[in-house]
């Protein structure tokens, strides 16, 4: 058992001495950067079940990209098919337009940090670093002075003689970000890289992620089903799917303009409002939606009695006693306050459904409410924003 495991570690480790020197990158690139990495109608089938189906979607020299989305929604599967370690059922992966998907792993200017780290047990931080380093044939003192400056990088430098049993969660993964990036690839992939640490340490490691991305300007791929995770670290958000994409863009336009009412839910906490357009002029859309006639805005034409979706986010509901100008204003009863620290989560029942806001923490015990409180909450046009059912 010994060895199939020391066997598998050493062809996950060869994996990330491909295309050692590979990278281009460097100060004064122009802005966008340009695209290196073409996906283009990848599919893979396990069986007659599709797992990821005709995605298409471009990755720019030094982008952060995480694919997000519920488990067993392709992104994993897409992010293997890249890495090479399974064969695409069809479609291109391609590099600066040569199409590499017939390419084994270790011919890829690809590595990858495994959801296990996969470090050698019997092999010293530094040992496991320099170790693609070695099978590829780099001179010690080339090698050696390397692995120093991606350990310092790393921060783990004064663990460099200890044994992988020797250190914590996060340091491991830190071992782990090391050994692939000494082989300076020109693509990193990371499969949920931070799932098996405490949240403290996944906030550590997210800086460290993102300075290490910035300082050595490589594109990062990055598979993960937080949300927060993927807010946090991406330059652009891939939502997936059933094996599709939703919708792709920078976090915070994912967030308050999502593509349909999947995004906006799966993208933090919101309150969703099914209903039907009564009218439409311009951007601004007057809609019936649990028994409240309220007004949105939308990039979409809606005809009368359409049916759409309305997302507000709670961080937008103003808790008053006036309408103080909001477009949109109602009462109801207050059904449970919950502090979270920085702020109180509020539940306020209306006839037909439930509505979610949040109120500072600094405001109060209990956020000045009680349970059975009638309050008055509102909020702007703007912050209602409006998706096509389906």
């Amino acid at each position: 058992m010994e060895r199939d495991q020391s066997r598998v570690l050493s062809e996950r480790a060869a994996h990330e001495t491909s295309q050692i020197d590979g990278r281009n990158g460097g100060a004064g690139r122009a802005s966008p950067a340009p695209v290196f990495l073409s996906l283009v109608d990848l599919t893979r089938y396990y069986d007659a079940v599709a797992a990821v189906r005709a995605l298409s979607l471009d990755v720019r020299e030094g982008e952060y990209i995480t694919l997000l989305g519920p488990s067993g929604c392709g992104k994993t599967t897409t992010l293997r098919m890249i890495g090479g370690f399974i064969p695409p059922s069809g479609g291109k992966i391609l590099l600066d337009g040569a199409d590499m998907a017939a390419l084994p792993p270790e011919r890829r200017p690809v590595n990858t940090v495994f959801q296990d780290y996969a470090l050698f047990p019997h092999l010293t931080v530094e040992q496991n670093v320099e170790y693609g380093l070695h099978v590829r044939g780099i001179p010690r003192p080339a090698r050696r002075a390397r692995v120093a400056e991606m350990l310092e990088r790393v921060q783990i430098a004064e663990f460099a003689r200890r044994y992988p049993r020797y250190l914590s969660g996060g340091q491991q993964q830190r071992v782990a970000l090391a050994r692939a990036l000494v082989c300076q690839p020109r693509l990193l992939l990371l499969d949920e890289p931070l799932g098996a640490l405490d949240a403290r340490l996944r906030e550590q490691m997210q800086i460290v992620l993102k300075d290490l991305q910035r300082d050595l300007k490589i594109a990062f791929i990055h598979v993960t089903h937080d949300q927060a995770e993927a807010m946090a670290l991406a330059d652009r958000i891939v939502v997936m799917r059933a094996g599709v994409i939703e919708q792709v863009g920078p976090p915070e336009a994912l967030y308050h303009r999502p593509a349909n009412a999947f995004v906006a839910d799966f993208l933090g906490t919101t309150n969703l409002f099914e209903g039907r357009c009564i009218r439409q002029d311009g951007q601004l859309v007057t809609l019936e939606a649990c028994g409240m006639v309220m007004q949105g805005q939308g990039d979409a034409a809606f005809a009368p009695g359409e049916p759409l979706s309305a997302s507000v986010r709670p961080a937008t509901i103003h808790l008053n006693e006036a309408a103080n100008g909001q477009e949109n204003g109602y009462l109801g009863d207050v059904e449970g306050v919950i502090y979270r620290g920085e702020h109180w989560l509020v539940r306020i029942r209306v006839p037909e459904t439930q509505v979610i806001a949040l109120r500072p923490a600094s405001v109060g015990h209990d956020a000045g409410l009680h349970v059975g409180q009638v309050v008055h909450f509102s909020w702007r046009a703007s912050d209602c924003w409006l998706m096509k059912k389906g």
